[in-house]
């Protein structure tokens, strides 16, 4: 059985963070920030879960996915309109088990999620169908940028 670890939730607007990848993120609403603010204080990780609507100013637990990504906070910016700048690292990918919002911010229990590949499975036709989507995609924004 998986370890259940709680921590606070950043409940992320139109991306997907990634095990690996480093991205800025540009938070505004309040609970958000108190949770960086919490995280900062102990040992700068967050669980970091996108919104099935964007539009959603304080979301719930049907309002986020139960698949997020556990980050680490590389660097942390104020910025003079009262947002916050935060540089984030994607760690390990994450199964949200419980989501409770306090009055404070959004903590989630949760546990690691490790992906099962067999070895006899074969995934080179889905990445050779992903390389030919994304030659497409680039010819047709070559056609919109002139």
């Amino acid at each position: 059985m998986d370890v259940k670890i709680e921590r606070p939730l950043l409940p992320l607007r139109d991306i997907v963070v990634f095990p690996n990848m480093v991205i800025p993120l540009f938070v505004g609403r309040d609970k958000s920030i108190a949770a960086l603010n919490e995280v900062m204080k102990k040992d700068k990780k967050i669980v970091l879960v996108t919104q099935k609507n964007s539009e959603i100013d304080d979301p719930k637990k049907t309002d986020v996915f139960m698949y997020g990504c556990e980050g680490n906070i590389l660097q942390l910016l104020k910025l003079p309109d009262g947002t916050v700048k935060v540089l984030v690292e994607g760690s390990k990918r994450v199964k949200i088990l419980d989501f409770k919002d306090n009055e404070k911010f959004i903590v989630c229990e949760y546990a690691h999620h490790h992906d099962v590949v067999t070895k006899d499975e074969d995934l080179m036709p889905l990445a050779m169908t992903a390389v030919r989507r994304l030659e497409k995609l680039t010819s047709v924004n070559k056609k919109n940028i002139k």
